[in-house]
């Protein structure tokens, strides 16, 4: 073996081995997640409380804002890209975090990196009175990186490392620590308590692509981190020792695939608010589909991320019509049975 060709046989944390999937299998994978995520993308533009007929959509599409159901329409399209954009950022951060750490609970959301993020955020409007979306992933991101290197280093404390329960625990109680500063922070403020905590929750309502415009830099720098780590996530999985021995460059690589991770966690909670659970189940379904070679776990994880955050986003609208319900509120419901699930293989599969 050379470390050229070398993949990891089992995903991060799972001590089952994993058949590698053969190209073709992975490619109609690929062509149906892309066949779901244009429909996602349809249902989403289509369906609100005005209905809409094929033709306003494609006129709206084509920027035509006459009738009030194209107008629907036409406020709906930044609605569904930043869907698509929040979901891919926090599937593909979750991946490289469960790469990095080799931990199957691995999530912005659970390792309290979200958290941290948005009490960055919060404290940025409260106290210096921060407005544009660029200020906010900056923000962000800074609050993200702190929280991340916190959590990593209270994990690793102890004998054994920074075990996945270790890890969990730790972030498990910073989010709550956080979360509790956030409130401290806000409820002096009754002048924007109601528009952060609507934040809080999780959604994206409201897109505008002005908005979106600013924070896309930082998508497109932490995606492309994140893919050209993917060699390096790869020899992680292998163990630091082999890694090292195949030519890896272990700190190097563990740095800059936690980088792009952390990038993308904080310009996504800068759009959207501490969107949770999606980096926890994706990568896990992905690895299922392609197996856990980070070349093509990683682009799947964007599409098939994206694909669940606008599912939720069209779900909140459906079953609570007239009004809806966050994209926050669906992924946690969705999420956590998962996450009870992923916890409970893990303890039986460590007895």
């Amino acid at each position: 073996m050379n470390a050229t060709t070398a993949t990891p046989e089992a995903p991060a944390g799972s001590t089952r081995a994993v058949v590698r999937r053969p190209r073709l299998v992975r490619t109609a994978w690929l062509a149906v997640l892309l066949l779901v995520l244009i429909g996602l993308s349809w249902a989403s533009v289509a369906i609100g409380t005005r209905g809409v007929t094929a033709g306003d959509v494609l006129a709206a599409l084509g920027g035509a804002s006459d009738t009030w159901q194209e107008a629907a329409v036409a406020t709906r399209i930044p609605r569904t890209v930043l869907a698509l954009l929040v979901g891919a950022a926090l599937a593909v951060a979750g991946a490289a975090l469960q790469g990095v750490t080799r931990n199957p609970l691995a999530d912005p959301g659970i390792l309290g990196i979200n958290s941290g993020a948005s009490l960055a955020v919060v404290t940025g409007i409260a106290w210096f009175g921060l407005s544009s979306s660029t200020a906010y992933a900056w923000v962000a991101l800074a609050g993200a990186g702190v929280t991340a290197v916190a959590v990593y280093t209270i994990g690793s404390l102890g004998s054994g490392g920074p075990t996945p329960l270790k890890l969990a625990l730790a972030g498990a109680a910073t989010m709550a620590a956080l979360t509790s500063l956030i409130s401290a922070v806000v409820l002096p403020r009754a002048d924007i308590a109601d528009a952060v905590r609507s934040w809080q929750i999780g959604g994206v309502g409201g897109a505008t692509f002005d908005r979106m415009l600013q924070v896309l830099p930082f998508f497109a720098v932490g995606f492309l981190i994140c893919l050209a780590c993917a060699r390096g996530l790869n020899m992680l999985a292998l163990g630091d020792e082999v890694a090292a021995g195949l030519g890896e460059r272990v700190l190097l690589a563990r740095s800059c695939a936690a980088l792009g991770g952390v990038v993308l966690c904080g310009a996504a909670t800068a759009l959207a608010g501490p969107v949770a659970f999606v980096g926890l189940v994706v990568p896990h379904l992905c690895r299922l589909l392609v197996g856990p070679d980070h070349r093509w776990l990683l682009p799947y994880s964007a599409l098939a991320g994206a694909a669940l955050v606008t599912a939720a986003d069209v779900l909140g609208r459906i079953v609570a019509r007239p009004d809806e319900i966050d994209v926050g509120i669906v992924t946690a419901l969705l999420g956590a049975p998962f996450f009870i699930a992923v916890v409970r293989r893990q303890k039986a599969a460590a007895l």
